[in-house]
């Protein structure tokens, strides 16, 4: 089954069936970055791909863009037991989801995502604030020249870093451009979130996954993550860097099948 609708102006699009998989994409982006998974993981799931608000076909002006309000609209359309996925932004997006509506949460996956991306005195493997203030800034002034950076900065490190980057700045504006309100609150999120605090109240199975050459999400970074969570198992996928489903899809859909399919929830 393959389907797309509006719920509640957030776009997703359907395929598959079977328990619910519901995909959360990365800044700027849309939820056409999942392609190259979809049809492995919609054998035996039915996978929902989202629309971020602001982002791709999710349309809302005047939209409130701040994560717990974000977190409250995804909520809101997730079928009851659903296992999330969050990539990068995404990430927080679902963490603050699994928290804030913990029934509606099977299990969580959180790929090439922190609980706080920003370095601090207690978190040292993380990326230097000031480069994500220095995009904030540029967005204002040349707001396509600086997506097209952040793209850059995700698929450093990578084994297949050309692919990785075609694939992404095709899939970028292929819905029309981001809105900016919704671009800056990201920005804004990813500089300021801090969740390593709240961790230990999650209260569903959760998987990390980790690029092995990822600089924004670094391996000792997921390992710090996986120290704070109570139930948390961590794959790092050697090789690859922030965008680890689309570098190796085939490793990254065995991982998360053979997390899917443990019948110890």
């Amino acid at each position: 089954m393959n389907d797309s609708r509006l719920f509640d102006k957030l776009f997703c699009k359907m395929q598959g069936s079977g328990p619910d998989l519901v995909l959360l994409h990365g800044w700027g982006m849309n939820a056409d970055i999942w392609d190259g998974v979809v049809p492995m993981l919609a054998k035996q799931h039915r996978v929902t791909g989202v629309d971020l608000p602001g982002h791709g076909r999710s349309g809302d002006p005047g939209s409130d863009y701040s994560l717990p309000a974000q977190a409250k609209k995804i909520a809101e359309i997730l079928p009851a037991g659903s296992i999330l996925v969050g990539w990068s932004l995404g990430g927080l997006l679902a963490l603050q989801v699994a928290l804030d509506f913990p029934r509606r949460i099977k299990a969580l996956v959180l790929v090439a995502s922190s609980p706080r991306f920003v370095r601090a005195g207690d978190w040292p493997d993380a990326m230097d604030g000031d480069v994500l203030r220095g995009f904030a800034n540029e967005l204002q002034s040349d707001f396509t020249k600086t997506i097209k950076r952040f793209l850059a900065i995700q698929v450093l490190g990578s084994e297949h870093a050309r692919e990785e980057l075609r694939w992404l700045r095709e899939r970028v504006f292929a819905h029309g451009e981001p809105d900016r309100k919704a671009l800056a609150s990201g920005l804004d999120i990813l500089m300021t979130a801090d969740f390593r605090d709240r961790l230990p109240q999650l209260q569903c199975p959760t998987l990390l996954m980790s690029g092995e050459r990822d600089t924004l999400f670094p391996v000792q970074a997921a390992r710090r993550t996986q120290a704070l969570l109570a139930d948390a198992a961590l794959h790092v996928i050697q090789g690859a860097g922030h965008a680890p489903f689309l570098s190796h899809p085939e490793e990254f859909v065995c991982v998360l099948q053979e997390f899917l399919d443990n019948d110890n929830w």
